[in-house]
């Protein structure tokens, strides 16, 4: 057997160096979140696997691989995947957040911090629970919109500033046009 030339040896490094990159800068999140992408959509009775361009769930009331042509009813998406920079008080905050094909937060699910403060500020149920039935539209203020926390204003305008420019840069992707209007 001939042995490759230098040329391909060296283009087949490169790329597996930038795989590596790649996956060396993803924000690692569970790996697993059947449970919370059923919270976000009830009404699904199956998901896509984690993939896509930005990287995605999808979410639909019919199971894809019995009707291939069943359109998507949302998806959901990691916002340390779109918005990696954005960091709380103490790091970055896993936040699942799930849309529908229509531009409105289906939910979001806080799924890890290290905020000092987050067991009153972004743990609670209530606080991913202001952000279902909003829309991309909306601002996102807290203090208008989104409720404020005293002494956990860091976390909670990072958390909010994550959902609002995670949501707003899938649906830019990945919505049908006349659902931006």
């Amino acid at each position: 057997m001939k042995p490759l030339p230098k040329v391909a040896v060296a283009v087949v490094l490169l790329a597996a160096a930038g795989v590596i990159a790649f996956a060396a800068d993803r924000i690692y999140t569970n790996p697993d979140p059947g449970a919370e992408l059923k919270r976000l959509f009830p009404a699904a009775t199956a998901f896509s696997p984690l993939a896509g361009e930005p990287l995605h769930f999808k979410a639909y009331s019919v199971n894809p691989k019995t009707n291939p042509l069943a359109p998507p009813i949302g998806l959901a998406f990691w916002t340390t995947d779109l918005v990696p920079q954005e960091h709380g008080y103490h790091g970055p905050i896993h936040i699942l957040v799930g849309m529908d094909m229509t531009g409105v937060l289906t939910g979001v699910a806080v799924t890890y911090d290290s905020e000092p403060y987050g067991y009153f500020s972004v743990q609670p149920p209530k606080f991913a629970a202001q952000f279902k039935g909003k829309s991309i539209r909306d601002p996102f203020t807290v203090g208008a919109d989104v409720d404020a926390v005293s002494r956990a204003s860091i976390s909670i305008g990072s958390a909010t500033r994550a959902i609002r420019d995670s949501s707003r840069m899938v649906a830019k992707k990945l919505l049908p046009p006349d659902a931006l209007k």
